[in-house]
């Protein structure tokens, strides 16, 4: 009985030490160095204040006469390396463009990924300093995952005139629960209050503040979203979930095919035909 018990406790620490290890890696900052924008971005490296306490890292990419500026909000993890390719189509369609790294990731510094908390005062900032170099652009934003997430949990101060969401979570609970059943199966489900109970004490922030459900019909400009058909992270389910909280004018697009991925680049023709679509009839409707 008493090496039975001894093994048991084994399994529960070890059970434990693994979810702490899980938390930290997925909150732990990623920063490097990123280095010089493609030059046929012809990008201006800028950094701004931002409430999150970061200096905000980022290129932007003007475009003279464009009349629109599309922000571009990388996934979690991500630097703004991974939206050069959404970018380079959107300025050659005469769209001005904006890369940022958020707070702990790129050349941003913070303490710690808050999953689109922290994040959320980023966008807000990144949206002023286009507004101070364009004040007569419209502005868009491209969210992927984390960076959709984020510019939900803005919506209440955050003034825009469209916005394209991908693959990005309704509710914090459901984007883990999802991610530990398909690591882990049932048994992953029964484990995730205790990975959630990590939020408080790692990042200061609760569960019940990272529903970026709660924060779309506070959208008051079209809305696109998108994500894949595959996506076993965040699951076509909790795209229709966010779609149905969403004001009109919206659209919907689960992508064939494609999983938990960069969905530009998992079918680039139709993405850019998609979001240029979206784009200028946002364009239409403004001036209308």
């Amino acid at each position: 009985m008493k090496r039975w018990l001894a093994a048991i406790a084994i399994l529960f620490v070890a059970a434990f030490g693994a979810l702490y290890a899980i938390g930290w890696l997925l909150a732990k900052p990623v920063q490097m160095r990123v280095g010089n924008a493609p030059p046929e971005l012809n990008a201006q490296p800028v950094s701004f204040a931002s409430d999150s306490g970061a200096t905000v890292h980022g290129w932007w990419c003007p475009v003279a006469n464009s009349g629109v500026a599309v922000l571009l909000l990388p996934g979690v993890r991500a630097n703004r390396l991974s939206m050069v390719g959404r970018a380079r189509f959107l300025r050659g369609a005469g769209y001005s463009v904006l890369l940022i790294d958020f707070q702990a990731t790129g050349e941003t510094k913070g303490d710690h990924i808050t999953f689109g908390w922290k994040e959320s005062c980023d966008v807000i900032a990144a949206v002023d300093f286009i507004n101070r170099n364009e004040p007569s652009q419209r502005v868009a934003i491209i969210g992927s995952s984390l960076g959709g997430a984020a510019a939900l949990l803005a919506a209440s101060r955050l003034k825009v005139d469209g916005l394209v969401l991908e693959a990005v979570y309704p509710t914090i609970e459901i984007a883990t629960r999802n991610r530990m059943e398909n690591y882990l199966g049932a048994f992953g489900r029964i484990l995730t209050p205790l990975v959630l109970k990590q939020l408080r004490l790692r990042l200061g922030v609760s569960a019940s503040q990272l529903r970026p459900i709660d924060r779309i019909a506070e959208v008051q400009c079209p809305v696109l979203i998108i994500s894949g058909e595959k996506d076993a992270n965040t699951r076509p389910a909790d795209t229709r979930m966010l779609f149905e909280r969403a004001r009109s004018p919206k659209e919907l697009w689960l992508v064939p095919n494609a999983g938990h991925v960069d969905l530009h680049q998992a079918g680039p023709g139709v993405y850019e035909m998609r979001v240029l679509e979206f784009l200028a009839q946002m364009t239409e409707s403004a001036r209308k």
